[in-house]
């Protein structure tokens, strides 16, 4: 897995953190410690994704979409994750092979199993309730 949870849930942190106020995309690098544009990339995610919204000149910035406590982690990691859980080989299988013609169709369940556990227990967190415990 990559690091796209990661960097979205600090970013959602942030904003969090931030009430009313809007954030730059430069401060929010500075906070996550990495180059704002791919801040400025993964906002336009969550943006489109309807968790955050953005307002452009001289006293804009980045905001939560909606209340914080109306957000679930689940929301966030939805909006980031590209890849399955476990991974995907990039071979082919041989399909002679008993094991080799199956093995995908396994791997798969395996991974929707462990995804929608995932995404079940980040559901039942709020970004609210995440954020409180940098208070």
């Amino acid at each position: 897995m990559n690091g796209r949870f990661q960097i979205a849930v600090h970013i959602m942190t942030l904003l969090c953190t931030a009430g009313n106020e809007m954030l730059s995309s430069d401060y929010i690098a500075g906070s996550v410690n990495i180059n704002p544009v791919l801040i400025r990339k993964e906002l336009s995610n969550l943006i489109k994704h309807g968790l955050v919204l953005s307002k452009e000149g001289k006293s804009g910035g980045y905001s939560l979409a909606r209340p914080a406590n109306e957000m679930t982690m689940a929301e966030v990691y939805e909006t980031v994750q590209v890849a399955p859980v476990l991974g995907k080989a990039r071979n082919i299988p041989n399909p002679k092979c008993p094991v080799g013609k199956q093995i995908n169709k396994h791997l798969n369940v395996l991974n929707n199993e462990i995804d929608k556990t995932i995404i079940k227990r980040l559901g039942k967190q709020s970004i609210a309730a995440f954020t409180q415990q940098f208070d």
